[in-house]
């Protein structure tokens, strides 16, 4: 009886000590997350996203970029592209002294996608980059790690071309020279939630995850790159203060974001609590072992 005692016993402390850091990570998982509302600043031009440098925020409309003291909230600049040629920007992001835009002639077909390059200070138009035909409609453009990460939407419907819908939405990453040098999917749960839209916000954490907003939803989902396959991890989701579109975070302040409030024409900053290792451990276990890249150079 002993014996016996002191073999349970050890094999109770033993499944203790395995199942500690899982335990912990399923525990962590359970939290829900959500951001907190820090300030709101009114914009006309509030439409289509914004975008964050360290003393000015970017309003976006369709062929409308705004530029707004942080501080006295005055606008300081803007530029008004012609209709006709620039019919859909989707959002921008500030790369040095550029701002660099994401457009596309949504709602036509065949989808066309461009990127647009202004003067971040005086917005003054700089040049064009054409991508053409090809992944979808281009949503966001961003720079990371040296490279070009770009969001293909696609769409269920208006705006959709035949044989795709939005479970086509891809991520595609370019080097300096515009060469494609890797594909991913997004994940089935989150495609859901974006449907019958698509991915109309994205921005890069210093934590190297991917954080991105559907088109309506008022929630932030937290993406990673795998080290092998072809779809992205899905780590968590942030419940929102605004419904989707374009988004960006702001370079002064540790874990603001910026996103838009379109019924009010706002650009609203909240805070955003950080991604727990409890969340980022139960991804790493939910990896597959065998995968592959759709496209690698």
């Amino acid at each position: 009886m002993r014996l016996m005692s002191r073999r349970i016993a050890l094999m109770t402390v033993t499944l203790v000590a395995m199942r500690g850091p899982l335990a912990d990570a399923q525990a962590g998982a359970d939290v829900p997350l959500a951001a907190v509302e820090a300030e709101r600043l009114g914009a006309p031009e509030a439409h289509q996203g914004v975008a964050a440098s360290r003393d000015s925020i970017y309003a976006v409309a369709n062929s409308t970029v705004a530029r707004y003291d942080k501080v006295t909230h005055k606008r300081l600049a803007i530029w008004n592209g012609d209709p006709a040629r620039f019919p859909h920007l989707n959002s921008c992001v500030i790369n040095g002294r550029d701002l660099v835009c994401a457009f596309s002639n949504y709602p036509a077909t065949p989808m066309h996608s461009q990127v647009l390059w202004l003067d971040a200070r005086t917005l003054t138009y700089k040049r064009i980059h054409d991508l053409g035909h090809g992944h979808g409609s281009l949503t966001w453009f961003l720079p990371h790690a040296g490279n070009w990460w770009a969001a293909y939407a696609n769409y269920d419907g208006r705006g959709g071309e035949p044989g795709r819908d939005h479970t086509a939405t891809l991520l595609v990453r370019y080097d300096r020279q515009f060469h494609e040098t890797g594909q991913w999917h997004f994940p089935a749960d989150v495609l859901a939630r974006m449907a019958p839209k698509s991915a109309s916000g994205g921005a890069w954490g210093k934590d190297g995850l991917l954080y991105v907003t559907g088109h309506d939803r008022p929630e932030i989902y937290v993406l990673r790159v795998p080290k092998s396959g072809d779809t992205l991890e899905h780590v968590t989701t942030i419940a929102s203060v605004t419904d989707g579109q374009a988004i960006a975070w702001d370079p002064a302040e540790h874990r603001i974001l910026w996103s838009i409030e379109r019924g009010t024409e706002q650009m609203v900053a909240s805070r955003i609590p950080p991604v727990p290792a409890a969340l980022l451990s139960r991804s790493l276990l939910s990896r597959p072992l065998l995968s592959r890249p759709l496209l690698s150079r």
